[in-house]
Formats: structure tokens, C-alpha cells, sequence
């Protein structure tokens, strides 16, 4: 039987998954690939969560595709138009044809000998059936960096005893009506800040219960710099103007944020204290006690939370909580949360690759024993690589960057007789570093399965778009850190031939 080969297999056909085909088809034309998806939609986070107001942390502008540009009126958009705008580029490139749904990759081993990844998927759709297996030149993960299939709930105390429900917005149920109940959101990142005006909008009451606060900042829905800009020029030439000027606004605070943390402390908290209402104190609610962008600093559209807040359909607890009871949440301060429904806005599992095995020669590669190459490729392992964005600005930001870099690499390989390339760490002595830099409590928990990063180029993930430019689109290929190797072909053996 005849094994299917692909040149490049991309894993995930998300938000990164679908910018990869794209770049793929515009930059490397005679490539072969397909894409397989574990699950039934194209996608992935804006398809998998459906929570109250789902939206994204990012303007879209820089969450947007560089090739695509975004022409809705918000900024900050829901998960639904985000949802359409990836679809629309699949569809409209004919990436959609190229995807295989309900197959999630669970082994990839590379053969030296032959230059190929064989790649085993197993089957997750209705229909089941047997393992999948094909080969692949190259293997790209747009797989993002946490578990689809389950959030993190924390082992609350008590929770046997709670009369009422308990959601992770992971897997919100359809349809789910909470009109007039009693909510409580425990959690204060980026999911929190969003269910809370979204579901005091229909319940009764809604309670952030948040152990320690988190820094919220405000901003426009609409962008009235962008949209003047839009106005007044061609689509294109709009979106890349607006596109820098966030990418410089993102990039100036993030920096501001590490050399003058006690300054942009002062000014949120400043921007904060004016928007809540009086029964509301800023201490202990919105003072974090560590600096910002130590964990990611949460938008709130047109101020929606504080909205909720002072209107009394939310309020906000800072405390921790000592059990579950039939009917709510006793805290550790001795007061009490009386609760219908429960949502554990608590986090995500973080996985490294999706959880594929990964064999090399036979040889079984701990992740975690590895060192990251420019953010993107891994030492000894060859033709594979992993879309990953920016933790301090937009994800697509610093995918559609690794696209790119992944399209120079297999043009290189193709123009020079190339079949493998494989990061290479000449320095045992090479100090490292965590491969993720947020101090995040769903990142502390399993980074530790992760690959390490070096101190300096090109082992260093540097969360910088501009230096990214310079080093991904201009820089040199052959750096003296990866290897390109020309394998020999294979001959197949023939029987020998009649006297």
C-alpha cells in the first residue's frame, strides 16, 4: 500500500494554521501540503470558545493578517467576526479544500535516511476508523500553545456540596440561558474581564471573585485614528499605516511598562480609580502586586466592565476561598457568595505541540531537553517548526513573521539541493531561560514541559516586531546555527538479474 506524501504537513487549521496555507501558496507555488485538524471546524480558539462576549484581547489591526485587511468598524471584535474573517481567507484562497478534519496528529518520526516525517494522526471525527498515517518533508505546528480538550479547573474545596452549576468558559454549553440567576466569575485575566459585563447584561447579579487583581485598561471598540485613516486612503495602504502605528503604540508602552513600571502603574490605577463607582475601592480590587506586563495587561472595550460595575448589576470580590456550600462560596474572610451558577474562569492547560510524540532516528526527544531556534524551530530536530505569537502584542504579529520565515527556508532548501535542516547548539555552556517569560500562573504550571531559550540570538525569543523584521525577513539563513544537510537517495533494491 502506498503511503500519501505531502511536502509540507501543517498541524491546525486556526487562526495560524490557515495564515500559514496562505503564505504557503503564495510564496512556495509548487509545494504539495495538507492540513489536519483534530477537530471539525476551521478555527480553532475563535471556533472552541463560545462564552458570553468572547472577543480578543488584541486590536485587529495586529491580530489581523498582514495580507488580509481587516475592514470591520471594531477594533476590538467579538469572537464571531473573528471567526468569519479566518474562514472568509480560507475560503476565498481555496485553503479549505487542502484540510482534513477530525484528525489530531499524535506521533511524528523523522527518518534521516529518507529526508521525511512520518506522520500519524488518529482519527477524532464521528466516523472514527483506523490511525491515519502519510509522510511529510516538513512539518509545521500551528497548534497554539494549550489543550483544547479541557481548561483548568482548580481542585476547589467543597465543590461536592454546591447545589448549583459549575461552567469552565472552555466549554460553555449551547444555548446556555442564565437569565436571572445569581454569578460567579472566579478568575480575573482576560476571560473574566470579558464574561462579566457580557452576562450581567441577562442575570441577576454577577460577582468577579478574583484572588488577586489584574491590570485592565480601557480602549475605543472603534478606533477613530483608524477609521479616519480608512477613510481618507486606499484599503490597503490604510491597514498598513494603522497596522505600524499600533504596532509602535504596543511596542512603546510594553517598554515604558519594563523601564518605568512604578510610572505605568501610577497612570492605569490613575484610569482605573476614574471609572469605578464610589463603593468600589481601587485597593485591593485593580492593585496588582507585581508589575506590568509580568502577565498580559487585559483590555476593556469602551470601559464595559466598569460599566457593569457602576450600574450594580457586578461587583467585585478580592479574597480566596475557603469552601463550596450548597448554595455558593464561603470566602476566607468569613464572608459569602451566594451562587446559582458558578464560572471558573481559572485558565488554561498549557501543551507543547498539541501533544505529539516527536522521534528522530529513533530516538524519543523530550521537549523540554531542547533549546528554541528564533522562537520557531527546536535544536536537533529538522524540518519542523511551530507558529507561536507574541506574548506582549498581537499573536499573528509574530506568526505571519514565522510564516515567512518558514517559505524563505524551504525556497533556500529547494534552490541550494537541500533536504534537512536542523538548529544546531554548538554551545554546551549556553545559558537559558524559560521558554515563555510570562509570570502567569497557567504558564508557571507546565512550562516546565516546554523547550528552554538561550540569553542571545538566535536561541534568544525576542518579543520584539521590529527586531523579529530584521532577523526573520532580512537575516541570513545560514547563520552558523542551523544545518542544511543533502541526503543521499534511496535506491530501492532490485533482485538481481537471471544468469
Amino acid at each position: 500500500m502506498t503511503t500519501e506524501h505531502v511536502d509540507v504537513l501543517i498541524v491546525g487549521a486556526g487562526l495560524s494554521g490557515i495564515g500559514a496555507a496562505h503564505h504557503l501558496q503564495a510564496n512556495c507555488p509548487g509545494k504539495s501540503y495538507a492540513i489536519l485538524e483534530s477537530r471539525e471546524a476551521i478555527g480553532g480558539t475563535w471556533d472552541l470558545f463560545r462564552y458570553p462576549g468572547i472577543r480578543s484581547d488584541s486590536d485587529m489591526f495586529t491580530l489581523g493578517y498582514s495580507f488580509k485587511p481587516w475592514t470591520a468598524a471594531k477594533s476590538i471584535a467579538d469572537g464571531p467576526a473573528i471567526l468569519e474573517y479566518v474562514r472568509d481567507t480560507a475560503r476565498d484562497g481555496g485553503i479549505d479544500r487542502h484540510i482534513r478534519f477530525g484528525h489530531r496528529v499524535t506521533r511524528v518520526e523523522w527518518s534521516s535516511a529518507t529526508a521525511r516525517w512520518t506522520v500519524t494522526a488518529e482519527r477524532t471525527d464521528a466516523d472514527g476508523g483506523d490511525p491515519v498515517t502519510l509522510t511529510a518533508g516538513f512539518v509545521f505546528t500551528c497548534t497554539g500553545y494549550y489543550r483544547y480538550d479541557e481548561g483548568y479547573t482548580p481542585d476547589f474545596p467543597g465543590l461536592d456540596r454546591f447545589g448549583g452549576e459549575l461552567i469552565h468558559p472552555q466549554h460553555w454549553p449551547e444555548d446556555y440561558d442564565y437569565s436571572g440567576k445569581r454569578v460567579v466569575v472566579i478568575g480575573s485575566g482576560a476571560t473574566a474581564v470579558t464574561l462579566v459585563p457580557a452576562m450581567a447584561q441577562h442575570a441577576g447579579h454577577v460577582t468577579m471573585l478574583q484572588r488577586s487583581p489584574t491590570y485592565v485598561m480601557t480602549l475605543p471598540g472603534e478606533d477613530p485614528i483608524a477609521n479616519a485613516i480608512r477613510r481618507a486612503l486606499p484599503s490597503k495602504l490604510a491597514y498598513t499605516i494603522v497596522r505600524w502605528k499600533n504596532v509602535a503604540t504596543q511596542a512603546a508602552f510594553f517598554a515604558l511598562s519594563r523601564r518605568l513600571p512604578k510610572l505605568v502603574k501610577r497612570v492605569i490605577a490613575k484610569t482605573v480609580q476614574a471609572q469605578l463607582p464610589d463603593d468600589i475601592p481601587l485597593d485591593p480590587h485593580f492593585t496588582p502586586t507585581y508589575n506590568p506586563w509580568d502577565q498580559r495587561v487585559c483590555l476593556v472595550p469602551d470601559g464595559d466592565l466598569f460599566r457593569a460595575l457602576r450600574s450594580g448589576k457586578a461587583s467585585v470580590a478580592t479574597d480566596t476561598i475557603a469552601t463550596f456550600t450548597e448554595d455558593g462560596i464561603e470566602l476566607a474572610s468569613g464572608a459569602t457568595l451566594e451562587a446559582d451558577v458558578v464560572v471558573s474562569a481559572t485558565g488554561l492547560n498549557l501543551l507543547a505541540l498539541g501533544g505529539m510524540d516527536i522521534v528522530v532516528d529513533g530516538r524519543e526527544i523530550a521537549l523540554n531537553d531542547t533549546i528554541g531556534y528564533k522562537g520557531m524551530m527546536f535544536s536537533d530536530i529538522p524540518n519542523l517548526a511551530i507558529a507561536l505569537g507574541y506574548t506582549n502584542a498581537s499573536w499573528t504579529l509574530k506568526c505571519d513573521l514565522t510564516c515567512e520565515y518558514v517559505c524563505r527556508l524551504l525556497n533556500h532548501m529547494d534552490a541550494h539541493g537541500y533536504q534537512q535542516v536542523t538548529p544546531r547548539n554548538h554551545d554546551p555552556s549556553l545559558e537559558t531561560l524559560p521558554f515563555i517569560d510570562l509570570k502567569s500562573g497557567y504558564v508557571a504550571r507546565a512550562i516546565d514541559q516546554f523547550p528552554r531559550q538561550g540569553v542571545k540570538a538566535p536561541w534568544r525569543l525576542y518579543q520584539n516586531y521590529a527586531r523579529d523584521i530584521l532577523m526573520l525577513r532580512r537575516g541570513a539563513l545560514e547563520d552558523g546555527a542551523i544545518e542544511f544537510t543533502r541526503v543521499a537517495p534511496v535506491v530501492p533494491e532490485r533482485e538481481p538479474l537471471a544468469a
